[in-house]
């Protein structure tokens, strides 16, 4: 779901093409119900489970960290949608991609989360990966913001290539807690 949200992000960001930019955003809008519902699902089987692998609050953490990054990969194509602009930046292409490294690094440390004291180091790994892809989307998004004060000329087009290039580093911002909260669990119990 977070893999396909961001591929979507992606192509949503490539294109020009308003009616196709609307429809992008109701595919990401499906994708994010999906993913409330296993929040809702994952905070329903924590309330009824005798055993867990991990303290409840660091899943419930866990769970509405991963849930942030697909809520602002959400609110991204909304703003691509609503604001209508006549151009996406290449600032943010490029925090898309970064997004898109974010999702796929989340998925393996998913996977490495199974057999955590096993895995422990590779689970360091995608925490550090992405802690460095949110430094590199800070410096993406920094120099994006200068570029389009410098470069365009049109207000209303500054303001909204402002808020989604704001949109995406905060998704990146998102990705990077859900490292953080996989810190917490691998001090627990690797």
């Amino acid at each position: 779901m977070l893999l396909t949200a961001s591929d979507l992000l992606i192509e949503s960001l490539q294109c020009i093409d308003q009616e196709e930019r609307v429809s992008y955003y109701r595919k990401i809008k499906e994708q994010e119900r999906y993913g409330d519902q296993i929040s809702h699902k994952i905070f329903e089987e924590l309330s009824t489970s005798f055993i867990t692998p991990f303290d409840r609050e660091d899943i419930h953490l866990l769970a509405d960290f991963l849930d942030d990054v697909i809520d602002r990969i959400n609110s991204c194509a909304k703003r691509i949608a609503i604001y209508k602009p006549k151009k996406n930046t290449q600032g943010s292409k490029e925090l898309g991609q970064i997004v898109r490294k974010d999702a796929e690094c989340i998925a393996k440390a998913m996977d490495e989360l199974e057999s955590l004291r096993k895995n422990a180091i590779r689970l360091k790994a995608h925490c550090k990966e992405l802690h460095d892809l949110e430094n590199q989307a800070d410096d993406v998004y920094e120099l994006a913001i200068t570029q389009l004060f410098e470069e365009e000329k049109d207000g209303i087009e500054i303001i909204k290539a402002k808020d989604i290039l704001s949109e995406l580093e905060k998704a990146t911002d998102a990705a990077e807690r859900v490292g953080k909260s996989l810190k917490t669990i691998i001090v627990k119990y690797a």
